[in-house]
C-alpha cells in the first residue's frame, strides 16, 4: 500500500454465491458521498413498538447518507462498494430490491448487488411494511401510508446513490478504534422462572428485568464499547466522510410519539460542526441483538454526572461517541492510505429455520384468538393489540410451513468488504453480540467491523444457545426465524469469506 502523510488529504451450511469478486492488488482509492433527507409525511405510524403510535412532529430529520467507493489501477476497475445508511429501523428487502433496480436504470454498468443498506434502528421512524409478522391498523385516511413511504424512499435513496457514484474523486482513507461506553445489555438472568405464563416468557432470562427484584444473579452476556471508525478525504485534504460502527441500536427514545433519528442525529451535527458541514456521516450498527442503549443499574450514579454536565441522556450518549471518534481521528490522521485493497463479496447464505414446538405453537394459537376476539368486542382496542395478534398469527404460520417443509431455510444476504487493512462484514438480523465477538476474534483482518440490520431482512433477532436456554423475549421463536445453529452458520460462513481474502498481502 502507499502511505500518504505529508500532504492531509482528506457456512459453513447451504450458500448460493451471487457475486464474488477477489483482488489482490491495491488500486487508486475513488470516493463519492451525498446525503438526503427521508423524513416521512406527517401525520406518519411510526415503527419499533407493540401498539400504533402516530407521529404529528418531527424532532429531529432522517438521512440517508452515502459513501461509493471504486478501486482502479491502470487497466481496469477492481472492485467497488456502495454503502447507505439510513435512519429507519429495519431495511425490508422490498426497499433493497426496488432500490437497487432504480439504480439499475440510471447506471446500467454498475453492479447493484454491491450496494447494501443499513437501518441504525431508531424507533422513531415510519412504518415500513405491514407482514404478516407485525401488522399495524393504520387509518386508511390522513395519515401516511407504507406505499407512500415505499415510494418516496426509492426516490430519494436511489437518486442520492447516483450522485455519489457520479462525484466520486481520488481520496484517501484511513481506520482506528476508539471507545464509548454506549451500550448495555438489556437481557438478565434470575434464580428463578418468571412468573408469567406460557412457553414464550417462562424462563430465567428476561430483557429489560429489574437487577434490583429478589433473585437477579447477573447479566446475560458482555456489551461491547468498541467505536470502529474509517475516515475517507479528499486530494486535497479535506476530510470527506466518515463511517462510525458503534454497537449499539439507536433507541434512547424510542417510545415517543415523534419523528427521531436518535443519538445518531446529534453525533452528526457535532461532528459537522467540528469538521465541516459537507462531511458525510454514515453510521453503522454493530452486532448488539442483546444491547441497547438504556441503564438497567447505576442509574443514580448515571444521572448526577449527567446533570452536573447539563446534559440529556441521549445527548450524553452523543458526547461519548463523538469524543471517541475525535481522539481516534487525532491519533490515526497522518496514516492515509491513497491505494489500498478493495475487494467486495456478496453472498446468500441459507439458514436453517428455528423450530418451533407444538406447544408454542398451541399456546401462540390461543393468543392469537385472545386479542382476535378482544378486537371484535372492542374495534378500538386494535390500535393496542393488533401487532400483538399477528405476533402470535405468524408463529401459528410459521408452524405449518413447518410441518410442510422440517427444513425450511431462511435466504440471508451478507456482504464482506475488504478495505486495506480491515474487514467490514454485515448481517441483516439483530444478532446477538457473542456471535461478533467470535467474527472478530477469529478474523485475519488488523481490524473488523460487524454491521447488523443491513437489508434485505426483516432485521429479527439470532440468539445465542445460552439466550435460548433463558427464555424470554427476543430469544423465543416468534422473535427469531434464525435460531443459535443459523447463529452458528452465519459466523462459519462470514469467516470463510473474511479469511479468503486475506491470504495474501497486496
Amino acid at each position: 500500500m502507499m502511505k500518504q502523510s505529508k500532504i492531509r488529504t482528506g457456512f459453513m451450511g447451504y450458500f448460493l454465491v451471487i457475486a464474488v469478486t477477489m483482488n489482490l492488488h491495491a488500486g487508486e482509492l475513488l470516493i463519492g458521498t451525498a446525503e438526503t433527507d427521508i423524513t416521512p409525511e406527517l401525520p406518519a405510524a411510526i415503527q419499533g413498538q407493540f401498539y400504533l403510535r402516530l407521529a404529528d412532529s418531527v424532532e429531529t430529520p432522517l438521512t440517508a447518507n452515502v459513501i461509493a467507493l471504486e478501486s482502479q489501477d491502470k487497466d481496469h476497475v477492481t472492485d467497488m462498494a456502495i454503502m447507505v445508511s439510513c435512519d429507519l429501523t429495519i431495511i425490508p428487502p422490498v426497499y433493497v430490491e426496488s432500490v437497487r433496480n432504480e439504480v439499475k436504470k440510471q447506471l446500467p454498468e454498475l453492479d447493484v448487488n454491491k450496494i447494501f443498506i443499513n437501518a441504525t434502528h431508531t424507533h422513531t421512524a415510519p412504518v415500513l411494511q405491514n407482514d404478516a409478522k407485525l401488522q399495524y391498523k393504520i387509518p386508511k385516511e390522513g395519515v401516511l401510508q407504507v406505499d407512500e413511504y415505499l415510494a418516496f424512499f426509492i426516490r430519494q435513496v436511489s437518486d442520492v446513490i447516483v450522485q455519489a457514484w457520479k462525484n466520486r474523486a481520488p481520496g484517501s482513507v484511513t481506520w482506528g478504534l476508539g471507545h464509548a461506553a454506549v451500550a448495555n445489555n438489556r437481557r438478565l438472568v434470575f434464580s428463578t422462572r418468571a412468573t408469567d405464563p406460557g412457553p414464550f416468557q417462562n424462563g430465567t432470562a428476561q430483557m429489560y428485568g429489574s437487577p434490583d427484584a429478589p433473585g437477579f444473579m447477573h447479566i446475560e452476556g458482555m456489551a461491547e464499547d468498541d467505536v470502529n471508525t474509517l475516515f475517507f478525504w479528499d486530494r486535497a485534504g479535506n476530510i470527506k466522510a466518515m463511517a462510525i460502527d458503534v454497537p449499539c441500536p439507536a433507541q434512547e427514545v424510542e417510545g415517543r410519539r415523534a419523528v427521531n433519528a436518535d443519538f445518531w442525529y446529534p453525533v452528526r451535527q457535532q461532528l459537522k460542526q467540528k469538521f465541516g458541514s459537507e462531511l458525510c456521516v454514515v453510521g453503522w450498527v454493530g452486532v448488539a441483538g442483546d444491547q441497547s442503549p438504556h441503564l438497567l443499574y447505576r442509574k443514580a450514579a448515571e444521572e448526577r454526572m449527567r446533570k452536573l454536565r447539563g446534559l440529556t441522556h441521549l445527548e450524553e450518549i452523543a458526547r461519548r461517541i463523538v469524543l471517541a471518534v475525535e481522539e481516534t481521528y487525532e491519533t490515526v490522521k497522518d496514516e492515509r492510505q491513497t491505494g489500498v485493497q478493495l475487494s467486495h463479496k456478496v453472498e446468500i447464505l441459507q439458514l436453517p429455520a428455528f423450530r418451533i414446538s407444538e406447544r408454542e405453537m398451541l399456546f401462540a394459537m390461543a393468543e392469537r384468538d385472545k386479542y382476535m376476539a378482544m378486537m371484535e368486542e372492542d374495534p378500538a382496542t386494535a390500535e393496542k393489540v393488533n401487532a400483538r395478534m399477528t405476533w402470535n398469527a405468524d408463529v401459528v404460520r410459521r408452524y405449518a410451513l413447518q410441518q410442510e417443509d422440517p427444513h425450511q431455510l431462511v435466504k440471508s444476504e451478507i456482504h464482506v468488504l475488504r478495505i486495506g487493512d480491515v474487514v467490514i462484514c454485515t448481517n441483516p438480523f439483530e444478532l446477538f453480540t457473542d456471535y461478533g465477538i467470535r467474527i472478530q476474534a477469529r478474523s485475519k483482518a488488523l481490524q473488523t467491523f460487524t454491521l447488523q440490520l443491513v437489508g434485505p431482512g426483516p432485521g429479527h433477532y439470532v440468539p445465542t444457545h445460552e439466550a435460548v436456554e433463558g427464555g424470554g423475549y427476543s430469544a423465543v421463536p416468534p422473535s427469531c426465524p434464525i435460531g443459535p445453529d443459523g447463529g452458528d452458520m452465519l459466523v462459519e460462513g462470514t469467516l470463510r469469506l473474511i479469511n479468503e481474502l486475506f491470504k495474501e498481502k497486496p
